[in-house]
């Protein structure tokens, strides 16, 4: 049997079982943005890289405030997450040039979230053959940047 090793993964792995905090708040009350990944603050929401990615590039839209659902959102936080959806979705496409885009909202654990608490928005560029044998049949994901290159490429395109 091959074994493919992830030892990057271990960090979220034990803090699944020692942190009681949340992660977006975490990130949006330090001052080290990147080593929380965060590209951008805005008074409503921020924009952050995701941690464990679908595909290089892949950001999160996360308002600010502490909350795990849409209907506990006021419309300007909403609006908030959502133009900072569309600046991911500009940035990406000039950094990136991909050929479409994910956007989506899981609200609740049922609907495939793993931080069910604090309400955030996936925008997860895609390309022609990006999703391969591998993540069905080995449950793996193939990437071909790590966090940190990419974090600097898009800071980088923020001008900052």
């Amino acid at each position: 049997m091959n074994r493919l090793w992830a030892p990057w993964r271990m960090p979220y792995i034990t803090a699944a079982k020692t942190s009681g905090g949340c992660v977006f708040c975490e990130a949006i009350s330090g001052s080290d943005d990147r080593e929380s990944l965060l590209l951008a603050r805005r008074s409503r929401a921020f924009l952050i890289l995701n941690r464990y990615p679908y595909a290089a590039g892949h950001l999160m839209a996360v308002i600010n405030r502490h909350v795990g659902s849409l209907p506990e959102a006021t419309p300007d936080e909403v609006a908030g997450a959502m133009e900072l959806v569309t600046l991911a979705v500009s940035l990406l496409t000039v950094e990136y040039r991909p050929e479409g885009f994910n956007v989506g909202l899981n609200q609740g654990r049922i609907a495939g979230a793993g931080i069910v608490d604090h309400l955030h928005l996936h925008v997860v560029p895609r390309w022609s053959g990006d999703n391969s044998f591998i993540s069905v049949v080995g449950n793996t994901r193939v990437l071909p940047e790590d966090l940190e290159t990419t974090y600097d490429r898009l800071k980088g395109r923020l001008g900052g």
